[in-house]
């Protein structure tokens, strides 16, 4: 495994990096509420990096997500390229490419993705019925891929009559709605249950990638609180129990962010990695869960204030702890898995 960005994936990452850290500010943040930065969105699609997706792979979207991440940029960057722009490339026919990822590529098109967790949608005849509690990013999609009670994915037009869309507010500030469906028409994407395992794969391993980046911006914030704020004399860092607190954080952002790029890695080299993707966002979700934690708690009293910084991330961390599953159903997916695989084994073993 070799992990080690190409020229393009580097370049890809540091104009990220530059364009989060200069515009995703905590002013702007404030300002946006639970919307998102229009402003910031646009500057990401002139700089071409929603469109380089293509190129750079999955890896190089963990890479990008990462920077997002660091500064919680209200942006649906990781709804769009995982839900739009990978999805259609790897699943699409050559006429939903053509007429999808153009849009997808500038930022004129805006996609998510409704996985309800257990059912919710139904499809008769190409027609989808139900309703998906909560999708990130839905009042800015005009496109959603929707997974119907059989695991078929179908493309769905956010603005085609029968389709409703009603904001509600969720831990972290996700422009997200309820979306309902009644009798609207779906176009299919790919073949079966395998596209759809296939996209929440994918998926689950980007969003890991957000949440290393949301871990690492949370421990950077607790790394400056703790190291300039001075108690009995001495900065708060030089105590024991701080340093093993902000240790453990720091050990718990590295194993996120190394399982994130293997499942990225391995997809991208065309391996198998549904097990390195479920590795991967149990490590995001249990993981995560204890840095942003951490990251608050480094701040003592100032950790309790709403507006600071490091409690955005603590949102931002605790949503994607649960998204697409939280760890303990992530790890019975992960065993049922592996004990499948293991099963097959045995029989081509007695074959």
């Amino acid at each position: 495994m070799d992990f080690t960005p190409s020229e393009e994936q580097s370049a890809a990452q540091g104009l990220a990096a530059r364009i989060f850290g200069d515009l995703s500010t905590h002013e702007r943040l404030v300002a946006a509420g639970t919307g998102t930065d229009a402003g910031l969105w646009k500057e990401l699609c002139t700089a071409g990096l929603p469109g380089a997706v293509a190129d750079i792979g999955l890896l190089g979207l963990v890479l990008l997500l990462e920077e997002q991440g660091r500064t919680t940029a209200q942006v649906p960057l990781a709804a769009t390229c995982v839900y739009g722009l990978l999805a259609v490339a790897e699943h699409g026919t050559r006429e939903q490419r053509e007429r999808l990822l153009p849009g997808l590529r500038d930022g004129t098109a805006v996609a998510t993705g409704a996985f309800p967790a257990r059912g919710g949608v139904r499809a008769v005849d190409g027609a989808l019925y139900g309703v998906v509690p909560w999708v990130p990013w839905l009042r800015d999609a005009t496109h959603v891929l929707v997974a119907d009670a059989d695991r078929e994915l179908w493309i769905v037009d956010a603005r085609a009559p029968g389709v409703s869309a009603v904001p509600v507010e969720t831990t972290a500030p996700w422009s997200a709605g309820r979306l309902g469906l009644d009798g609207v028409r779906g176009e299919s994407l790919g073949t079966g249950p395998g596209t759809c395992a296939s996209v929440l794969a994918a998926s689950r391993t980007a969003f890991a990638g957000l949440q290393a980046g949301v871990c690492a911006g949370s421990l950077a914030h607790a790394v400056h609180h703790t190291t300039t704020r001075e108690q009995f004399g001495r900065p708060l860092s030089t105590n024991q129990g701080v340093l093993l607190r902000a240790a453990d954080a720091h050990m718990d952002t590295e194993a996120i962010r190394v399982t994130a790029y293997e499942a990225a890695w391995r997809h991208d080299v065309q391996r198998e990695y549904a097990a390195q993707a479920l590795t991967a966002a149990w490590w995001a979700s249990e993981a995560g869960r204890r840095v942003v934690h951490a990251g608050q708690h480094l701040h003592g009293g100032t950790g309790a204030d709403l507006n600071h910084p490091v409690h955005r991330h603590f949102l931002w961390g605790r949503q994607l702890d649960a998204y697409l599953g939280c760890g303990s159903e992530v790890l019975e997916e992960l065993g049922l898995l592996l004990a499948s695989d293991d099963d097959d084994d045995r029989k081509e073993g007695t074959s």
